[in-house]
């Protein structure tokens, strides 16, 4: 397993809390034009180091960062931006596990909002946690 199948895991769950608040999300690699004045997420993995953790060297640890960026109309003010990633730790709270097959991944922190970073047209908020997953 891997930092791939980590992120479908995520993504999935993202995308399925997005679909019912009518919010499109800009995935990692993939190519997304905004709309003018949507508000929308955009979705990372930012892998960490692998570790094993036996001599033999079959056991991986992933660990690493899952960052949704939450980003607004500038000029409205950051409640709306703040308001998702505020609702972004109910959706992937501490401790939360998501399987496929026998490989599980586990949110360790609680989701952590970024400063708000104005640009011309749109304001950010990120909102972020650390992830790992063990194989055998």
């Amino acid at each position: 397993m891997s930092h791939k199948v980590i992120r479908s895991l995520f993504e999935q769950r993202l995308a399925v809390w997005a679909a019912a608040r009518d919010l499109r999300i800009a995935y990692q690699g993939v190519t997304f034009d905004p709309e003018p004045d949507e508000t929308y997420l955009a979705a990372f993995t930012l892998p960490a180091g692998t570790n094993t953790n036996t001599l033999a060297g079959d056991h991986r640890a992933y660990t690493g960062v899952f960052q949704i960026n939450v980003v607004t109309p500038a000029g409205n003010g950051t409640g709306d931006a703040e308001g998702l990633a505020d609702d972004l730790d109910d959706l992937f709270p501490a401790y939360l596990r998501l399987k496929q097959d026998n490989f599980e991944v586990m949110v360790l922190t609680p989701v952590e909002p970024g400063p708000p970073i104005q640009g011309d047209n749109t304001l950010t908020v990120s909102a972020s946690f650390q992830y790992r997953a063990d194989t055998n």
